[in-house]
Formats: C-alpha cells, structure tokens, sequence
C-alpha cells in the first residue's frame, strides 16, 4: 500500500514557486557543467534543498556512473544534511528502471524525501511517466513543469533522440553580412573571428557526430576536432567518400537517404549531429526538413557581390509564398561577429 504523505513546512504559495524556479534553474546551471561528458543519457542536474535550508548538489556522471539525483543525495549525506521530508529538484524525471545504474526513483524513496520537483517528463520509453508514478505510490509530493521551457530546450537533442530515434541535427552556417561563405575563388578561412570559431568549437564538443559533404572534404581537408575549447572530439561522419589521406580520417562514411543516414545513426547512439556543410549538404538537409536547430554566424564582412557562394547551393524558394520562415529564438554577440539561433517556427 502506499506510505502515507509526508509532512512538508507551510509556506505561501508564491515563495514556494519562487523558490522552485530559483532551484531549478541551478540544477539547469549544474546540468549545463555536464553538457559534454554523459551522452548517450541525458545530461541533467539536481538540487537537494534539506528542512533547514541547507542545499546539496550534484549532475549526472559519465556513463555507468550515478545520475544527477544520486550524486546530490551522496553529498547531502556528506554535509550531513537530514534528507527526511527534503526536496529534491530534478531537471528530468527521475528513472524507474535498472540499467547501468539502480532507478533513481527508488534512491529517493528510500532516502525518505519529502518532495521532489521535476522539470519535464522523461520521453524514454523506458520510464514516460513511470518515475512519477513511483514516487506518487510511495507517498512522495511531486511537482513537474517547473521552469519546463529552460529545461526542455536544454535537453531538446536527448528528447528529440528518445522520441524519434533520429539524432538532433544542428546546422551550423558562417556567413558574411551579405550572405555569403566564400570567395569565388572557393577561399573562405576565416570569415568569423576567434571568438565564433570557438562557440562553434563548443557545438562540436556537445554533438556526438559531425557530418560534412566529401566535397568539403576536398577542398578544405578539415579535421572536424574539437581544439579551441575543452571537449571530446565528435564522431566525424562523412556523406560520400573521403580521399585516402585527408585530415577526417578515421571516419565513418556514408551514403543514400538521409533519413535512413539519420536512423542509423540514432542507432548508433548519436543524440546530437551538427552539419557542417558545405552549401549542397546544408541545402540537402535544409530542404528535406530535416533540420532540427539553425545556428547561424554573422561577421562584419561584405563580398559586395553576387560571385561569391551562399549559404546553400541547390534550388532554393520559387516565389515568396514558399520561403522558409522560422523563429530567432536567442541572439548572441562573439567578438566582432553575432551567433543566431533559428528554429523551425513548428518546434
């Protein structure tokens, strides 16, 4: 039978919010700190507020570590902290099922929580609602929803894997104000400067896989590695065949469909792809719809002409009627250049 509700202090309904959304949004800044280190599972953060106020914290280890809840249950007991009627701030539900590691569920019953607060549902088939669940049956208040849009776009590329089984793919542009991605002449290091070349550094180290064109390959002979930042280096994928000798090597070629491309490598764990072109692949992906997330940088650069090459190649909108619309979602300043963030206006 269920255990019977836990007693939690009484506090006005407007400092209870507050005071979630303020926790969740640490467990996001906790999450953040993991951003590169736990795919394939999600990265996520926790909080654990104890009776007395005092805080814990913890994230999600490596796989076949602990999760983000475990770890801010290990330190509370380190600080000494009562867990009895605590509240613990998740920013994904917590799981219900053994895999590599025991259900994080049963971790925060058995610690005797009083609450726990969780940003969104986990979409894993796996769990769905079923950490919740658990949690409800033994007794636990949980609250879900809590600062649900700054989660939910956090952790966009590991719901978009659980849900389709498909990677979420990033398309990464770097263009000049006037459009454009290189010379005539096909010359094109370096439009951006340092500090862009460093977030996009940064995209890489998030993304499981990266995918360029064997034309690209050719003409840039790109490593497709992460050097400016700290992070491990992508799975290099490569749509067509690499030359013997270039720079991308090892890699994995590819080749047909790109929704079956897409599939295989959902299988293969990937949870993030970021496309790097060049203009035929981004146009390929672009007008298949398959794009997930635009980020696009801007430098203070003009060709001043209509030579230079553009952004995609390939047939683009006949008539207004049928361009692409998305959303601006986040602008962001890089040295002398500007990174936008583009989504879908469905998404």
């Amino acid at each position: 039978m269920p255990a019977a509700a836990r007693t939690l202090p009484d506090v006005s309904p407007q400092a209870s919010a507050a005071a979630d959304h303020r926790h969740m949004l640490r467990a996001v800044e906790l999450a953040a700190g993991v951003r590169t280190t736990t795919s394939p599972n999600p990265w996520v953060g926790s909080v654990v507020v104890a009776p007395d106020g005092r805080t814990a914290e913890g994230a999600t280890r490596p796989p076949g570590g602990p999760h983000a809840e475990v770890v801010a249950l290990d330190a509370a007991r380190a600080a000494g902290l009562p867990l009895e009627g605590a509240t613990v701030y998740v920013t994904l539900e917590p799981c219900s099922h053994h895999g590599r590691t025991p259900p994080c569920a049963d971790a925060l019953v058995e610690a005797g929580v009083g609450r726990v607060v969780v940003g969104i549902l986990d979409p894993d088939p796996r769990v769905r609602g079923r950490g919740v669940e658990r949690l409800r049956d033994a007794g636990v208040e949980v609250t879900v929803g809590v600062a649900a849009d700054v989660v939910g776009e956090q952790l966009a590329a590991y719901v978009t894997h659980r849900t389709t089984g498909r990677p979420h793919v990033v398309l990464k542009l770097a263009a000049s104000l006037d459009g454009r991605t290189a010379a005539p002449d096909g010359t094109s290091r370096w439009i951006t400067g340092p500090e862009a070349r460093a977030d996009a550094h940064r995209l890489r180290a998030e993304s499981d896989a990266v995918l360029v064109g064997a034309g690209t390959v050719r003409a840039d002979d790109p490593e497709l590695t992460v050097r400016h930042v700290e992070g491990p280096d992508p799975l290099r994928v490569v749509l067509g065949r690499a030359p013997a000798g270039a720079k991308v090597h090892p890699c994995l070629e590819v080749e047909g469909d790109l929704g079956d491309v897409l599939d295989d490598l959902g299988a293969r764990g990937v949870v993030q792809l970021l496309v790097e072109g060049g203009p035929s692949v981004a146009g390929a992906f672009h007008r298949a719809g398959l794009v997930d997330a635009y980020v696009l940088y801007l430098a203070p650069v003009l060709f001043g002409g209509d030579d230079a090459r553009g952004l995609f190649s390939g047939p683009g909108a006949a008539t207004m009627a049928d361009v692409w619309r998305g959303r601006i979602v986040r602008v962001t300043p890089l040295g002398d250049d500007i990174r936008v963030d583009l989504r879908p206006r469905s998404t």
